[in-house]
């Protein structure tokens, strides 16, 4: 062999050598799940419920009208075979069936899972890992937070560890167990791709946001960290094609089991509420209210006689810290006040009329229901803002941004759904100061005129964006 094609050969083997290294440390740096799926699993149960429907009147034996149909329909209706009653006389029923996962918290048989998972069930089944089944006693369920707390019988049955979802980091891998589709004890792993998630609906859940493969069947199924600790309650995803597509959410450990406690103690949850209705802040805002960039949570409207309003927080306010914890996004006020208890003390930092200050507040407790919230607040004429024809929800002008904008009336834009303001380019922060030629001097007034519009006939609007205002013209063809 030649003293070339020795080089050559001793450069190949190197190169191979150095390739097999990599891949050798590649994969030790890889993390290895075999130990804690096999020690975690065996807490790990699949939910399946039933819930019984009245059968529909037709399939119930129930014919339609038949007076105003053809001749050859009357004939054809009249000849079918009638579908037979219950024994009792009533209408036959039908069974609907759900799936979903869930996981084992003590060792005498309370197992969590997501209230959505076993929503009006007549009948809870819970499957263990050695496939047999026992039915679930509902100890109690929170809707805010999709929380739900079963109980089976049993004694010295496998539990999860519970971990600390607050020392959670984005970036680390954590591990989901469940059944996917009835595939039971399926196992699916990612990374955390967020914390302090808000979702639409959700205001009392700060979301642990991950790439974890999660679809039909996971939900209630625990999120795991590498410690084999469960970290969170596999809830939700977000997709645009009915499956996952890299965005699913879970319920953070530390805020699932503040509500099971509650709701095994007292069979109900309890939170903190100020009794505010409020909205993000935008740079738009921001500027208006004179902060250096948008931050806080704007106070849009006050609960009649609520905890914030006894305190003299007035509508208008940016709520920018509570108890020293800074609120970057509107969201995160939900959180912290909802993890306060009644009769809690305090201290809101706010922004009023340019000048930072500080307001005292006892926080009451949040109403049972949520349309008592919402008619403290104003709701009636709050839905009628938002229920009018340009698909757009507006609030009047506070006085520190008529002195702002330098403006005697108008309203603000708080939303804009699908619809002709989504569709001409109207966001959120924009003042509207007239439509269809008249001037706008509440909330109330741009409804009543929006009914009002005519249809495929070009209307105007003054809108200010800014500071800069133009007019803009659109048809409603509805």
């Amino acid at each position: 062999m030649s003293i070339l094609r020795l080089k050559n050969y001793l450069t190949v083997c190197a190169a191979v050598l150095m390739l097999g290294q990599a891949v050798t440390a590649q994969a030790e740096a890889l993390p290895d799940f075999t130990n804690l799926v096999e020690q975690a699993s065996p807490a790990v149960v699949n939910i399946s419920t039933t819930q019984k429907l009245p059968d529909r009147s037709a399939a119930a034996g129930d014919m339609p009208d038949l007076d105003d149909l053809p001749p050859a329909f009357r004939d054809f209706f009249r000849n079918m075979p009638r579908s037979p009653r219950s024994p009792k006389g009533g209408d036959r029923q039908r069974e609907a069936q759900s799936l979903g996962s869930g996981f084992i918290i003590s060792n005498d048989g309370y197992v969590l899972t997501n209230n959505h998972v076993i929503a009006d069930a007549d009948e809870i089944i819970v499957r263990l890992s050695d496939r047999s089944e026992l039915k679930a006693k509902l100890v109690g369920t929170d809707p805010r937070t999709d929380v739900a707390v079963l109980k089976i019988d049993g004694k010295n049955l496998p539990t999860v560890k519970l971990g600390d979802s607050d020392k959670l980091k984005v970036g680390e891998w954590v591990l989901a167990i469940g059944s996917p589709f009835g595939f039971d004890h399926s196992v699916t792993k990612g990374i955390v791709s967020a914390k302090g998630r808000t979702l639409p609906n959700d205001a009392y859940v700060p979301f642990i946001q991950t790439d974890v493969a999660i679809n039909p069947g996971n939900s209630g199924g625990p999120l795991f960290n590498m410690n084999g600790e469960v970290v969170g309650i596999n809830s939700q995803i977000f997709t645009r094609s009915g499956g996952f597509m890299g965005l699913s959410f879970a319920i953070p450990i530390d805020v699932a089991m503040d509500v099971a406690n509650q709701l095994k103690k007292d069979g109900k949850v309890s939170r903190g509420w100020l009794g505010v209705v409020i909205q993000e802040v935008n740079k738009d805002l921001a500027e208006s209210f004179g902060l250096d960039k948008p931050a806080g949570a704007l106070v849009a409207q006050l609960v009649e006689d609520g905890p914030a309003a006894k305190s003299g927080l007035q509508v208008g306010d940016v709520i920018l810290s509570m108890n020293g914890q800074p609120i970057i996004m509107s969201a995160d006020l939900p959180h912290l006040v909802g993890g306060l208890k009644a009769g809690a003390k305090a201290s809101l930092e706010v922004v009023r009329e340019g000048k930072r200050k500080t307001i005292d507040v006892t926080v009451g407790a949040m109403p049972a229901n949520d349309d008592d919230i919402v008619a403290g607040a104003g709701g009636k004429a709050q839905a009628e803002s938002n229920s009018n024809r340009l698909g757009v929800s507006v609030a009047d002008l506070t006085a520190d941004q008529k002195k702002s904008l330098d403006l005697q009336s108008g309203v603000v834009i708080k939303d804009v759904q699908d619809g002709p303001a989504a569709l001409i380019g109207l966001q959120p922060g924009d003042v509207i100061t007239h439509l269809n030629n008249q001037a706008i001097g509440s909330a109330k007034e741009f409804t009543d005129i929006a009914k009002g519009l005519p249809k495929n006939r070009s209307v105007s609007m003054r809108v200010l964006r800014q500071g800069r205002a133009s007019f803009i013209t659109f048809k409603l063809s509805e």
